[in-house]
C-alpha cells in the first residue's frame, strides 16, 4: 500500500514534484508540502534541465511536461569571451525556464491533485511530523534544518568553497550559454549568462574570496552591488542593467550526507547533496531524486526497503555528479591558471573542465570548432592530440602515452627475468610513446620486497641491457624509462599478493628512513639515517644511475613518491629530523635535491630526467597542493624535464578523494602555475581522456597503469578505433594483421518490412 500520510518539508521543484507524484500513484495518499515563504518568492530566475531529466518527467507525468515543454527556451550554442575573443561551440542541446514560473506550473499540479499546500507556513520539527505521518520527504534545501536535527543518524559533511557568487538577471536574452571573464586590478572575475525566456537571462558573477574583498563587495549592500557588476561587465550585457531577487554573495556549500533517511524521514535534493551551479545539476538532481523516490515507494513492499532502494539508486548517480561538479568548481576557482593560454584552447579548456564533456564528444558536437582547436594545438590533419610527438632534451616521444611504472614483484635477486622481458616487451610493441620501468631499486637494503628489480649489480645491469634492447629493436621509436628508487621505512615487506605493506614472516632486513617512524602500526621502525649514510645512499642511486646509462635506457625518473626514501624526506609527516635535512620544506628537499643532482651528473647530458612526487599526502599535515607546486619548481631549477605528479601512499591513514582523473588538477595546477612540462596519472582510462587532458594543456603525458595490465596493445588500439595511422604510432610488422577491430557478428539482418496491426 505505501504511505498514506505524508509530510513535505520545502516548497522548491524537489519537494513539490515529489508531492505532485505521490499523490498522482495514489489518489488515497493525504499530503501536505510546508513552505515557509509566499508562493510567488522565489531565489535565483532560470533553472535548466536536460533532455534526460524531460524524459523521466515525460513518463511519470506528461500533464507537468507539457506545461514545462510550452515554457522552454532552447539553444544549443556556448560562448567563450576570453580577452575580447569570443569563440563558440555548438551542438549543446539547452532547455531552460523562469525559476518562478517552474514553481508555479508545479503549484498548480499540487492543486489539481489535491495536494494540500501551506505556504508562509514554517514545518514543523521533522521529528514531530514523523510521529503522525508515514514519510517525511525533507526538501530544505542547502541549509536544511531537518538535516541538521538529526546530524547523528546522517552524518552530513558541509564544505564551503573559496568562490563568492550572486544570482542577478538581465531584461535581455543571450543567445547562447555565455562565459566570460574580467581581468581586473583585484583579480579574475568571471560571468556564467544564459537565456531563461525570450527576454531574460540569469546572470551569475562569480570570484574568489579575495578579489571579492579586495574589490570591496564586502562592504557594498545588494543595490551598489548589481550596479557594479553591471559596469564590469558592461560589454557583455550591452549597457543594460542588472536586476536582483533578494539576491546576496554567498559561497557555495557542497553537501554529502552518509545517510539519507532516518526512519521515515527522508532527504531530497539539496538537502541531501549539492553540486555546484556551473554544471546546472541542482534543480536537476532534485526533480530526478523524486521521480526515484516515488517509484520506489511504488515498487517496494515497505517503506523502510523503498528509502533503502531509493538511496542505493540515486546515491552512486549523485555521487558522479558531485565529482564532475567539483573538478567544475575548482577549474573556475583556478581560473586564473589558464587565462595565458590561446583563446581557443582557453574554451576548450572550460568546456571539458567537468571530464562530463570531452574530445570525442565535442568532435561529434561541434567538429569545425574542435578541429581548429587542434589545429592552433598543432596537430596534423587528422591526428588526434594524443599522437602528436613531444621532446624532452633529445629525446623525442612519438606520442604522448606513458606505460606507467607498475612493480611486478617478479624480480630473483634483483634480477629482471623472462617475465620483465615479456611484460616490458609486450607493451613496448603495444604502441606506447614511453614504457617505464616499476621501481627499480639501488640497493639490497632499498627493495620494498624480495621480487623487487634492482640496479645495484652486473648481472642485473645485463639483464635491463636484454630488455631495452628487444624493445628498441623489435618496437623502434619506443623509447624505455627506468624509475630509480629506495624504499626506505616501506620496504622488507611480503609480495603485494601476500599482503600488501605487511612485513615479511622472516628474512627481514633493516630499515632506513628520513626519520624513525614506522609505516604503520606492525611495520618495522627504520633507523635514521645519519649523515654518512645519507653519502652512502646518494652513491647508491649514482651508480645505478651509471648502470642504467650502460643498459640502453632512454630516460631516467627519480622516484620521490609514495613515501619511499625520498618522499618520506619531502613529507613533513614521515620526516621529524632535527638537522638540516628536516623542518621546513626547504630543509626536507635537501636531500632529494643532493640526490638529483648527483644522478643528474652521471646521466647522459641529452636525456632527459624526470621525478615523480606526491602532490598530495591525503591527510591533516601533510604535503599539499601549495607544497607540491615548490616542490616541482626546486626540481625543475635544478634541471628535471618533467614532473611526473602522483599522490599518497605516504601515510598509511590517507584518505584519498579517488574518482575518474583524480590525481590530474594537480598536474594541472603545476603546469599551469610554473610552466613545467608534467605527466599526468591517476584514474585515466579512455583515449578519449588523454585526448582531452592534452588538447586542453592539462598535462604533456599521460601514464596509465591498470588500462596497459588490461590490454598491453591500448595505445595500437587507440589508434585503431580512432582511425589513426600516422607516424604516431606503429603496428609492429607480424601484428599488422589485427589493426583492424575483428567483426563481431552480423550487423546486416534485413528489417521487417510489414508491420501487422492486431
Amino acid at each position: 500500500m505505501g504511505p498514506l500520510r505524508v509530510a513535505v518539508i520545502g516548497g522548491g521543484p524537489g519537494g513539490l514534484y515529489a508531492a505532485a507524484l505521490l499523490k498522482r500513484l495514489d489518489p488515497r495518499r493525504d499530503i501536505t508540502v510546508w513552505e515557509r515563504n509566499a508562493p510567488d518568492d522565489t531565489f535565483g530566475f532560470g533553472v535548466v534541465l536536460s533532455d534526460e531529466t524531460l524524459g523521466g518527467i515525460e513518463h511519470a507525468d506528461p500533464v507537468v511536461h507539457a506545461a514545462l515543454q510550452a515554457e522552454f527556451v532552447r539553444w544549443d550554442d556556448i560562448d567563450v569571451v576570453h580577452r575580447g575573443t569570443r569563440h563558440t561551440s555548438g551542438g549543446h542541446g539547452f532547455a531552460a525556464l523562469g525559476r518562478r514560473r517552474l514553481l508555479e506550473i508545479l503549484h498548480e499540479r499540487c492543486r489539481q491533485l489535491g495536494v494540500n499546500l501551506r505556504f508562509r507556513s514554517p514545518a514543523p520539527p521533522a521529528a514531530d511530523l514523523a510521529r503522525d505521518h508515514d514519510l517525511v520527504v525533507a526538501a530544505d534545501g542547502v541549509r536544511s534544518a531537518t538535516r541538521e536535527a538529526h546530524a547523528d543518524a546522517f552524518r552530513p559533511r558541509v564544505e564551503e568553497h573559496r568562490c563568492r557568487y550572486i544570482w542577478l538577471a538581465a531584461d535581455f536574452a543571450f543567445d547562447a550559454f555565455r562565459f566570460e571573464t574580467a581581468e581586473t586590478e583585484h583579480g579574475v572575475m568571471q560571468l556564467h549568462g544564459y537565456p531563461y525566456t525570450g527576454g531574460d537571462s540569469t546572470v551569475i558573477v562569480e570570484m574568489r574570496e579575495e578579489v571579492w574583498r579586495a574589490a570591496g563587495f564586502d562592504a557594498l549592500d545588494a543595490p551598489e552591488s548589481v550596479e557594479r557588476c553591471a559596469k564590469i561587465f558592461t560589454e557583455a550585457l550591452g549597457g543594460r542593467a542588472l536586476r536582483s531577487n533578494n539576491s546576496a554573495w554567498t559561497a557555495f556549500r557542497t553537501v554529502v550526507n552518509e545517510k539519507w533517511s532516518h526512519g521515515n524521514i527522508v532527504l531530497v535534493g539539496d538537502s541531501a547533496h549539492t553540486a555546484h551551479f556551473s554544471i546546472g545539476s541542482g534543480t536537476k538532481l532534485a526533480v530526478e531524486d523524486a521521480l526515484a523516490l516515488a517509484a520506489c515507494l511504488q515498487e517496494q513492499p515497505t517503506t523502510a526497503e523503498a528509502l533503502a532502494a531509493y538511496e542505493a539508486e540515486r546515491r552512486p548517480v549523485v555521487a558522479s555528479t558531485q565529482r564532475a561538479a567539483r573538478a567544475s568548481l575548482e577549474w573556475f576557482e583556478n581560473i586564473g591558471l589558464y587565462l595565458d593560454q590561446p583563446a581557443r584552447q582557453f574554451a576548450f579548456n572550460l568546456l571539458t573542465r567537468s571530464r562530463r564533456v570531452t574530445h570525442d564528444n565535442l568532435r561529434l558536437r561541434d567538429p569545425r570548432f574542435t578541429e581548429a582547436v587542434e589545429r592552433d594545438f598543432g596537430c596534423p590533419p587528422g591526428t588526434p592530440p594524443m599522437f602528436t610527438p613531444l621532446s624532452l632534451r633529445d629525446l623525442t616521444l612519438r606520442n604522448r602515452v606513458v606505460v606507467s611504472p607498475m612493480d611486478m614483484y617478479s624480480a630473483r635477486a634483483g634480477v629482471p627475468g623472462d617475465f620483465h622481458l615479456v611484460h616490458l616487451g609486450a607493451r613496448a610493441l603495444g604502441g606506447a610513446g614511453l614504457v617505464m620501468t616499476e621501481m627499480v631499486c639501488v640497493s639490497p637494503e632499498g627493495r620494498i620486497t624480495p621480487g623487487c628489480g634492482g640496479l645495484y649489480t652486473t648481472e642485473q645491469a645485463a639483464a635491463w641491457r636484454r630488455i631495452t634492447d628487444f624493445a628498441h629493436t623489435q618496437a623502434p621509436g619506443t623509447a624505455v624509462g627506468v624509475q630509480l628508487g629506495h624504499s626506505g621505512r616501506k620496504g622488507s615487506t611480503k609480495l603485494m599478493w601476500e599482503g600488501i605493506d605487511e612485513p615479511l614472516a622472516e628474512g627481514n632486513w633493516p630499515l632506513v628512513a628520513a626519520s624513525p617512524l614506522p609505516y604503520k602500526p606492525g611495520s618495522q621502525t627504520p633507523r635514521e639515517l645519519t649523515r654518512g649514510e645519507l653519502a652512502d645512499v646518494r652513491e647508491q642511486f649514482t651508480s645505478a644511475a651509471l648502470r642504467a646509462a650502460d643498459a640502453g635506457f632512454d630516460l631516467l625518473e627519480l622516484h620521490c613518491a609514495h613515501g619511499y626514501l625520498l618522499s618520506g624526506f619531502l613529507s613533513p609527516l614521515s620526516n621529524q629530523r632535527k638537522d638540516a635535512y628536516g623542518g621546513p620544506l626547504a630543509n626536507r628537499l635537501r636531500f632529494p635535491l643532493e640526490v638529483f643532482d648527483a644522478v643528474r651528473d652521471v646521466w647522459p647530458g641529452d636525456r632527459p630526467m624526470t621525478v615523480r612526487i606526491s602532490a598530495t599526502d591525503w591527510a591533516d599535515g601533510g604535503t599539499d597542493a601549495n607544497d607540491a607546486v615548490e616542490i616541482a619548481r626546486a626540481f625543475a631549477a635544478h634541471g628535471a624535464d618533467a614532473i611526473d605528479v602522483s599522490t599518497g601512499q605516504v601515510v598509511a591513514d590517507e584518505k584519498p578523494a579517488y574518482g575518474r582523473s583524480y590525481q590530474v588538477p594537480f598536474a594541472d595546477r603545476i603546469r599551469n602555475e610554473t610552466g613545467i612540462p608534467v605527466i599526468s596519472v591517476g584514474a585515466i582510462s579512455s583515449w578519449d581522456d588523454v585526448n582531452s587532458l592534452i588538447l586542453a594543456g592539462r598535462t604533456d603525458l599521460c601514464a596509465l597503469a591498470r588500462p596497459h595490465l588490461y590490454d598491453p596493445h591500448w595505445t595500437l588500439h587507440a589508434a585503431a578505433e580512432q582511425g589513426y595511422t600516422g607516424p604516431g604510432v606503429a603496428w609492429p610488422k607480424p601484428y599488422e594483421a589485427g589493426s583492424r577491430p575483428p567483426q563481431t557478428g552480423r550487423l546486416d539482418a534485413p528489417k521487417p518490412r510489414l508491420t501487422l496491426g492486431g
